[in-house]
């Protein structure tokens, strides 16, 4: 994973090999090469990522349309079936990018911390048990998922996110650093979204 920056500048010299974000058609991305990709900063793992959703768009089984006009459920599927794009992956970008309202990121480690700390739980909830815990949140789940990470961000006494120690740290230090930058992105693109405007006759 990358820290957010790191991942704007990535982006920012991807566009720029482009040609400008005009012309990031599914056709330009298969053009470039893993070599062209690997010199802006894009692994060789991240390059096959990024042909295979291309080739996707390509054959016709994803389009804009389709990510619109399909349901949470179909779109996840649908979403995951690219090499690299996981579960939290889809979950963020139905919440950050589609604004879809009732979105619940169940192994988001974020949104599970504040459903602990909402509920009282001695543990942090598995992401098993998110669906229950937050059955009452429906249909409005994605705010829900806002305010816990607002929750957690008001308990954090530095701007840095704290790195969970006790019954609530990570097994190694990669992974408290993939806590450390996943929490960082979540501050990031947290402003880009009013919750009240996922609600009808609210936003």
């Amino acid at each position: 994973q990358l820290a957010f920056k790191a991942a704007a500048s990535v982006y920012s010299r991807f566009l720029s090999l482009l040609g400008g974000e005009a012309s990031v058609t599914p056709d330009a991305v298969l053009a470039l090469t893993p070599q062209q990709l690997r010199q802006i900063g894009v692994s060789p793992r991240k390059a096959s990522y990024l042909h295979d959703l291309a080739r996707k768009y390509v054959s016709g089984i994803l389009s804009d349309s389709a990510i619109i006009n399909m349901d949470d459920r179909s779109l996840a599927a649908m979403l995951t079936m690219v090499k690299g794009i996981g579960a939290w992956s889809v979950h963020m970008f139905m919440i950050f990018s589609l604004a879809r309202p009732d979105v619940l990121p169940s192994a988001d480690l974020g949104v599970r911390k504040g459903v602990q700390m909402l509920h009282g739980l001695e543990d942090v909830p598995r992401p098993s048990q998110m669906d229950k815990l937050c059955e009452r949140w429906r249909p409005y789940r994605s705010v829900g998922a806002w305010y816990m990470w607002r929750l957690i961000e008001s308990k954090v006494p530095q701007p840095a996110p704290a790195i969970p120690v006790g019954p609530l740290a990570l097994p190694s230090p990669d992974g408290q650093i993939m806590l450390q930058q996943q929490q960082q992105q979540q501050q990031s693109v947290i402003q880009m979204i009013d919750p009240l405007q996922m609600l009808p006759g609210m936003g």
